[in-house]
């Protein structure tokens, strides 16, 4: 593990300074950021003409304490893929007067429609339907301010609503997906992402970056590299990534919960009746999110995950619908399903021991952050340091440092590498 130490005289002063009643007999953190979108923070979308929505936006609400305000109602015939830039426009008016003005994402309890117009559905809500987002041949599209974003607040920050679909064939199967996602949370698996390389030359156009992603994150999370066409016999897939019109063999594999796995593709949002492989395969597998294009978006890497984005904003703690949206650069013909608030990689653990202090992750968000101690959990808190985290720390650690309370704040993201 990567560690940063501060001056142990420097701290044993600042911290004397600080503290001005009795610390505790050790030291203790109590606070380092991980932020990630809350319940509190997504609104629910439910088709009041759909008994399948209603019980599946009843369900998601239960198991995650979404507030009963953050339940937004509409209503639309039932049954069809794919809706007209008027049927969404009168639709999104409803949506856009029945939003709380806190809610930065939004959950559709529905798996049709999956489309406006030219658009995915969830694009058309997270930007409102905007022709830029589409393209009628092989030309790049709009792109999403999200992308790579340090943003916590979607809404405050760029004016979107990221939108993941709970899209599934079924209730029980969409309460399974949901269930999935609510195991996923902390539970930091010891999986293994599988990048599969396959003979589609069309399609596996993001193979050409799998060594330089296995080589950046192979000491935070194991990577393979599979030359193949399928994945067969795996017990432990976290991420699973690839390029074909068909994914033979995912139910051979056990996709642990909040796993993650899409094939680029033409159509793969297109999630009944297509000639190619359904997005919804990935969750009847197992897994609880996954991606596809529901318009022809031509193998721009581009309009589709990157998988070492995706990867390392979900180890950093993010959420499946921030770690999957800020993935993808021009997102307005591909559609996200899943469980959008599944995080399986919170938490930070804290261990103070001869007379130092260590805080670690999965995988620390970089920045530039100021430590501060105070003679009580309640503070005062005083600055008494600063310390950078740079990419790929997995531990701080702090040697000899008097007892005290702790908090890191994270103040900037880190400077760019020259």
């Amino acid at each position: 593990m990567c560690g940063r130490r501060l001056s142990a005289v420097l701290l044993a002063l600042l911290v004397h300074a600080a503290v001005q009643a009795a610390p505790p007999e050790h030291a203790v953190v109590t606070h380092f950021p991980q932020p990630a979108l809350t319940p509190e923070q997504l609104g629910v979308i439910v088709n009041e003409d759909d008994p399948d929505s209603i019980e599946i936006a009843r369900y998601y609400r239960e198991k995650r304490g979404i507030p009963a305000a953050n339940l937004i109602h509409v209503r639309f015939r039932p049954g069809h893929s794919t809706l007209s830039r008027a049927e969404f426009a009168a639709l999104k008016q409803q949506v856009d007067r029945a939003t709380p003005a806190h809610i930065q994402a939004y959950a559709l309890t529905w798996a049709q429609p999956w489309r406006v117009d030219c658009m995915s559905i969830t694009a058309a809500f997270a930007f409102g339907f905007d022709a830029a987002y589409c393209a009628s041949d092989c030309r790049p599209t709009q792109t999403s301010p999200y992308f790579n974003s340090s943003a916590t607040h979607p809404h405050t920050a760029h004016q979107i609503r990221p939108t993941m679909s709970l899209a599934a064939a079924s209730v029980a199967d969409a309460k399974q997906l949901i269930d999935r996602g609510v195991a996923a949370d902390g539970s930091n698996p010891a999986g293994t992402a599988y990048l599969v390389s396959t003979r589609d030359r069309a399609r596996n156009v993001r193979a050409g970056g799998y060594g330089a992603l296995r080589a950046r994150m192979q000491r935070i999370f194991p990577v393979d590299i599979v030359e193949a066409d399928a994945l067969e016999n795996k017990s432990d897939v976290m991420f699973y990534f690839t390029g074909s019109t068909q994914v033979p063999g995912l139910g051979r594999n056990t996709f642990l919960p909040g796993a993650i796995g899409d094939h680029l593709t033409s159509a793969g949002g297109v999630l009944f009746g297509g000639s190619q492989m359904s997005s919804l395969a990935w969750l009847r597998a197992g897994a609880t999110g996954s991606y596809g294009a529901v318009v022809e978006p031509c193998n721009f890497p581009g309009k589709f995950p990157l998988p070492d984005i995706v990867m390392a904003r979900y180890l950093q703690g993010e959420t499946l619908i921030e770690a999957y949206w800020k993935s993808v650069l021009m997102p307005g013909q591909g559609l996200f399903i899943g469980e959008p608030l599944a995080r399986p990689f919170a938490g930070i653990a804290h261990l103070a021991r001869e007379g130092g202090l260590s805080v670690s992750a999965r995988l620390l968000t970089p920045g530039l952050y100021d430590v501060q101690a105070a003679p009580s959990m309640l503070g005062p808190y005083r600055s008494v340091g600063r310390i950078p985290v740079n990419w790929g720390m997995r531990e701080i650690r702090l040697e000899r440092v008097p007892p005290a309370y702790y908090r890191f704040v994270r103040r900037a993201d880190p400077a760019p590498v020259r």
